[in-house]
């Protein structure tokens, strides 16, 4: 071929779909508003478009194992309950999280209260006052570290007259069994079986507990038998595909394993981290290829932005494909 038939069939190759204006009224339907994501392109606009289309898709694929990845830090903020649907309504078969996740949901799921703050409070003043401030989220200090203590310890009690030893996503389904809440995330994990991994158990006030008591009630967990599970998950799925909100050894986990079955086929990522610094809370899916932790196949998008804001959004619109697509707007 020719150096200019090259480059014309070049660009017609990349030069298919126009950006689209729209308008908005106010009466738009969040399904219309996403269509209209998707038509006008943007910047991230059409990339949640995409993650949409992209969960949708693995959500209708019946041969992928979806694991859901995210961060402590959503589960101090209205998200918890969306989190929740999305394991209640059966989306995902295994979460992969932060003992900061554990942390909040326990607190919050025993009705400790967590409160609106600003990101301009004077922290030594709440230190003063007993208040713990995580970003503009306000927590009394009673209502977390105390919350899961006296949680923790009435639970270890309990688990230790049955057996010592306890898997870690045992113990947390044992958690979740004990939690009258709705909106936690260990109750809906519980109530499906769905496995919640977290790899850095220890960090945090749950884990904690752990080793404070582990003298005096005995409980132990075992945490290789959580990675013999993950192990088991990876060799035996036909597919596997992940929503991974923010990075950390939350993130790394999901991927880590992926790759011991050629990488992960389906992947979004919703982060505020960059790639520049080379993170791996920043690294973009194409650098997770490199690794064999994605497939060169895989369908991936990166959506940058705050998970509280947009990933409503593309919950709301893979839905919504679903109901396009005449499939289960609840999971399997």
């Amino acid at each position: 071929m020719a150096e200019k038939d090259f480059m014309e069939e070049a660009r017609r190759s990349i030069l298919k779909e126009k950006v689209q204006d729209y308008t908005v009224t106010g009466r738009e339907s969040v399904c219309e508003l996403i269509e209209n994501f998707e038509k006008a392109h943007g910047f991230m606009a059409g990339h949640v478009a995409r993650a949409s289309r992209i969960i949708s898709e693995m959500v209708l694929d019946k041969n992928v194992f979806k694991i859901f990845s995210f961060t402590g830090n959503l589960v101090a903020t209205g998200l918890r309950g969306v989190i929740a649907q999305l394991l209640r309504e059966g989306f995902f078969n295994a979460v992969i999280t932060t003992c900061g996740a554990v942390d909040h949901d326990i607190a919050r799921g025993v009705g400790a209260a967590y409160y609106k703050g600003d990101w301009g409070f004077d922290d030594a003043l709440l230190k003063a006052i007993d208040v713990h401030r995580l970003g503009n989220v306000l927590i009394p200090m009673e209502n977390y570290g105390l919350a899961v203590e006296k949680f923790s310890r009435k639970m270890f009690e309990e688990l230790v007259a049955q057996r010592k030893r306890w898997s870690g996503y045992e113990l947390l389904w044992e958690a979740g069994r004990r939690i009258s809440d709705d909106n936690s995330i260990l109750k809906a994990a519980f109530e499906r079986k769905i496995p919640v991994f977290v790899p850095g158990l220890y960090d945090g006030a749950f884990g904690s507990q752990i080793i404070f008591n582990l003298s005096t009630i005995g409980l132990e967990v075992d945490l290789a038998e959580d990675e013999k599970k993950l192990v088991e998950i990876v060799f035996s799925s036909e597919k596997l595909g992940a929503l991974v909100i923010g990075g950390g050894i939350s993130k790394h986990h999901t991927i880590w394993w992926a790759q011991f079955k050629e990488g992960l086929d389906y992947a979004v990522y919703l982060t505020t981290a960059v790639e520049y610094d080379g993170s791996l809370s920043g690294a973009h899916p194409r650098e997770a290829v490199s690794w064999g932790k994605i497939k060169p196949s895989g369908r991936t998008v990166t959506v940058y932005g705050d998970a509280t804001v947009l990933l409503p959004l593309i919950v709301a619109g893979f839905k919504c494909l679903l109901r396009k697509n005449e499939g289960p707007v609840g999971g399997t």
